[in-house]
């Protein structure tokens, strides 16, 4: 077992302020693998102090030391990138294929992709009356989910970096081990002290503090609507920056004249990638109700795909979910679905026997499942797809648009030209078509309970910038 002692505060390992620590279980055999301090609120006066003090130096620093900086971190998650697989591996059952390429080398690849961003910094917008320059908002809050762990600090990270601001990092307690092995690469980095702090702690203890503290200017904050909420509330008596990317129950829409194999194979491996637990997971599939049976069929061949197994194993392609809490969580909406009268296509509750100390869910698929049930309308957040029929492709619209989330969707028709017709209509703040994946220079947020703000790319980088305009006398010098 891995036994971290110390937080990462103003650029050295400290000891935390109280005596808690969190035990990171492997939800693969519900084994302990590692334990972490847990932070108190005297940490994140400590955390905050440090990156308040960072900001001034760190945002003057030129646009081309911020970029090196961002390309020395990199460099250094590639030399650790077996280490880094291993903590996702071991703390949220990632396959380790996926966890290899997927969350790590992605992660890399994309913060490196911010490197460049920062001299966007530099660019002035210059106008007869007033010049208009961007500059970085200052101290980041930066909660992070256990999904995609890496991922999504790197979304966050390396915007925040090129923009010039400085940072606390607050990973979920499931899966606080890869952010710690970060600290580490950056602690051998040139990054100044206290432009990253990191704390392992619990969000219920440490949540609202971070998020209402007066020298923190921003939060982004990645995870369920409702924890989403709690943010944005303890952010708004000091009327501070929330960029939120929250819940999800995205709609894909298969047109009837689409090519029904790809399509339907393209949704199936979409929700079954790393066991369902995706925030955009296209996890209502409507289909021509006239091509249901059809749909079936295809579907419960490509789920069959999908085994469940020991995700240190290169073969598996389905791993335990993240704990045997979530693993309740999604048995519980199965068992709903059933109540509700939806068909089982396949899946279920029961997972054979030599897995039953690990978190694991079997590849589950509903069909004729109606758009008002609950597996249909609250985001089950595991390998679990609801198939809905429509009677046309306005009815696939209303039913898509029916939802209180707008975080992404999906339209397969017959040709791109064809489903960017039906993607306008959609609610959503992407829209995957013809069977495209994510990537990470589109702009990433939500509709409506989805959340606000934008990650990656462009768009990512301005949430961590502020707008000054500089108002001239043309005629002055």
């Amino acid at each position: 077992m891995k036994n971290y002692q110390q937080l990462y505060i103003d650029g050295r390992w400290v000891n935390s302020a109280g005596n808690g620590h969190l035990d990171v279980v492997n939800p693969a055999n519900g084994e302990i693998c590692a334990r972490v301090p847990s932070a108190n609120l005297q940490d994140v006066e400590l955390a905050v102090g440090a990156a308040k003090k960072a900001f001034a130096a760190w945002s003057e620093n030129p646009s081309s030391t911020r970029a090196a900086i961002i390309n020395e971190i990199a460099d250094g998650m590639q030399s650790r990138k077996d280490d880094l697989t291993q903590a996702i591996v071991a703390s949220m059952g990632c396959p380790i294929s996926v966890a290899a390429d997927l969350q790590v080398q992605g992660a890399i690849d994309a913060l490196r992709s911010f490197a460049p961003m920062a001299a966007e910094m530099d660019k002035q917008q210059e106008h007869t009356n007033h010049i208009v320059v961007s500059e970085a908002v200052g101290v980041c809050v930066l909660i992070n989910p256990w999904n995609y762990p890496l991922s999504q600090l790197v979304g966050k990270l390396g915007p925040a970096l090129a923009a010039g601001c400085s940072i606390v990092v607050k990973p979920a307690e499931q899966t606080p081990l890869q952010d710690l092995i970060l600290a580490e690469i950056i602690d051998g980095t040139s990054l100044p002290a206290g432009v990253f702090n990191l704390l392992t702690g619990v969000g219920s203890e440490i949540g609202e503090s971070l998020c209402s503290h007066a020298l923190v200017d921003m939060v982004s904050f990645t995870g369920s609507t409702l924890a989403g909420i709690k943010v944005a509330q303890a952010a708004a008596p000091t009327v501070k920056r929330v960029c939120q990317e929250l819940g999800g129950k995205s709609p894909y829409i298969i047109t009837p004249d689409a090519d029904l194999d790809a399509a339907v194979r393209y949704g199936v491996e979409d929700v079954m990638l790393n066991s369902g637990q995706t925030c955009c997971a296209l996890t209502r599939m409507l289909v021509p109700a006239e091509k249901l049976a059809e749909v079936e069929s295809i579907a419960k061949t490509v789920a069959a795909e999908w085994q469940i197994g020991d995700p240190m194993l290169a073969e598996t392609n389905l791993g335990p979910l993240s704990s045997q809490l979530q693993q309740q969580r999604v048995l519980s909406y199965i068992n709903t679905g059933i109540a509700e009268g939806a068909k089982l296509l396949c899946g279920g509750t029961q997972v054979p026997e030599e897995f039953s100390k690990g978190a694991y869910v079997a590849p589950t698929i509903f069909s004729n499942v109606s758009n008002d049930m609950t597996i249909a309308q609250e985001e089950i957040f595991g390998p679990v797809l609801c198939i809905i029929p429509y009677q046309d492709i306005a009815h696939a619209i209303e039913l898509a648009n029916d939802t209180p989330f707008g975080l992404s969707s999906a339209v397969y028709a017959e040709n791109r030209a064809e489903a960017i017709k039906v993607a306008s209509k959609l609610r959503a703040g992407q829209c995957y078509l013809q069977g495209a994946y994510f990537n990470t220079d589109s702009p990433f947020g939500g509709y409506k309970q989805s959340g606000n703000g934008r990650e990656w790319g462009l768009e990512g980088l301005k949430e961590y910038t502020e707008t000054k305009a500089l108002l001239i006398d043309a005629d002055a010098s």
